[in-house]
């Protein structure tokens, strides 16, 4: 209780948790371990990781890793040595792993590669955990190549372990290899690999903002099984050729890769105007333009793109008496449909296209914003209120951040996390963790992540269809 035991209590501790047989007795001793400093956990912690058969428990662990993770940067070495020979290695190996390499020093990501390659290559378990925790805990940035990484990759290169070749190639492109490059370009671009492996190829190369990949991305826009991955990885990309690339094959997307393309597109204001050319010419659906893209493209603030959209779109200037009014007129909308206004099926489909993206319902859906399945749905002043008025009342969580990048992109999402190297989004479609060092400007909105005029573009029957599907008490099919 002193929190500073004896040598005899420690010593006798340490045997209880290398030798009792009680999980009981193991979850005292790694409860105590919080209290001492972290230099007198050592014989401890050890003595508990030799127990494999607390791997499925539901407490131990974790606690074990809440331990161990101080010792990681008091002796990096000393640390994995024992997570490597641990018999509980879930998750005490992957985590460790992790711990060191966010050291971001070449001392530590020595330390990581001599354990690699003392494990066995046969132990293919230890060595994928220790790899994903050595990715994991790198900053997203190009990081200085360790000394012994050239071994490590020729060993994995080649490896008949699917995981194991791409981890180790996702981290030889992080610390700058021609070869990974290579590698990873041409399973990219195979539309006979396998999908997870092309994902993670894809994955790596934008990583590392490869050069190459916006012609490989554009020639995936026809009939690829990734093309809807294509269409948000150019969004990263600012290649004058995209917008045209994106324009011409168009109609040939689905709703959601229409939905992703638009959202690329409404990214640059040099690929926005593009985009509203193609509405002015006909090219291109006015009805294919939701609130959500229209303030997107608001957000560019550029003069030439603004009065195109009020050409095309309108100006939007309402008051809260506006809304107010709007309200009722929706209201009447609904109640004009009769005793039973709309079609929760039909109603269904234009959530999909309007609201599913952002918001999950019945359990399906996005996580920018709230779930709607337990909120107040059978109110339909509740309902309007909120579509209406997204900004009347916004939780912090919700609230809209508008990120500039330094080469002209602009982004608004939920920000979900921030370290000092990066800031993690969440957009209507996609999550991206953006390095710091990549954003010229980071400012939280005043308003919801959420809209304004939703509805403005539904015709009165999906209005009805709408509001009647939300107020459902549970899912309904979609109409065949």
């Amino acid at each position: 209780e002193n929190k500073k035991p004896s040598t005899e209590v420690l010593a006798q501790m340490a045997d209880m948790a290398k030798n009792d047989k009680s999980p009981i007795v193991r979850l005292y001793l790694a409860s105590a371990m919080r209290r001492l400093e972290p230099t007198n956990r050592w014989d401890v912690v050890e003595g508990l990781l030799t127990h494999a058969e607390d791997a499925g428990d539901h407490n131990l662990p974790l606690m074990a890793w809440y331990d161990a993770e101080p010792l990681a940067a008091l002796d990096s070495k000393r640390a994995l040595d024992m997570a490597v020979n641990a018999q509980l290695m879930h998750p005490i190996l992957e985590f460790t792993a992790r711990r060191i390499a966010a050291l971001n020093k070449p001392s530590a990501t020595d330390v990581i590669v001599a354990a690699l390659l003392k494990i066995d290559s046969a132990d293919e378990n230890r060595q994928i955990a220790l790899l994903r925790g050595f990715e994991a805990g790198l900053p997203h940035v190009v990081v200085q190549l360790p000394s012994q990484w050239p071994e490590v990759e020729s060993r994995y290169e080649n490896s008949p372990n699917s995981d194991l070749r791409m981890i180790t190639q996702t981290l030889s492109l992080k610390f700058g290899s021609a070869k990974a490059l290579a590698a990873l370009r041409k399973t990219l671009a195979d539309e006979s690999a396998n999908i997870e492996a092309r994902r993670n190829a894809l994955a790596a190369l934008l990583a590392v903002k490869d050069s190459a990949l916006p012609e490989i991305l554009q020639s995936m826009l026809q009939k690829d099984a990734m093309r809807a991955q294509a269409l948000k990885g150019l969004a990263a990309y600012d290649d004058a050729a995209t917008p045209h690339k994106i324009l011409a094959v168009y109609k040939q997307f689905s709703p959601d890769e229409k939905r992703d393309a638009l959202n690329t597109l409404a990214g640059r204001a040099a690929w926005a105007k593009d985009l509203m050319n193609a509405v002015s010419t006909g090219d291109l659906p006015k009805t294919d333009l939701t609130a959500e893209l229209i303030r997107q493209l608001r957000n560019l603030k550029n003069p030439e793109l603004l009065a195109q959209l009020d050409k095309v779109w309108g100006t939007v200037r309402e008051s809260n008496a506006d809304k107010k009014k709007l309200i009722d007129h929706y209201v009447r909308v609904y109640w004009a449909g009769g005793s039973q206004p709309g079609d929760a099926s039909r109603g269904r489909a234009v959530f999909q296209r309007t609201c599913q993206q952002c918001h999950t319902l019945f359990g399906e859906g996005g996580k920018v914003g709230p779930d709607l399945t337990g909120s107040n749905r059978g109110d339909l002043g509740y309902i309007l209120e909120n579509i209406v008025d997204p900004n009347a009342v916004i939780p912090n969580d919700y609230r809209a951040w508008d990120i500039e990048t330094s080469d002209d992109r602009n982004i608004t999402g939920v920000v979900k996390q921030q370290t000092a190297d990066s800031i993690t989004v969440v957009t209507a479609n996609e999550t991206l963790t953006l390095p710091r060092k990549d954003i010229r400007d980071l400012r939280q909105s005043k308003l919801s992540m959420m809209p304004e005029g939703l509805l403005d573009q539904l015709k009165d029957q999906e209005v009805r269809d709408l509001l009647y599907y939300l107020s459902r008490p549970g899912q309904v099919p979609l109409p065949k």
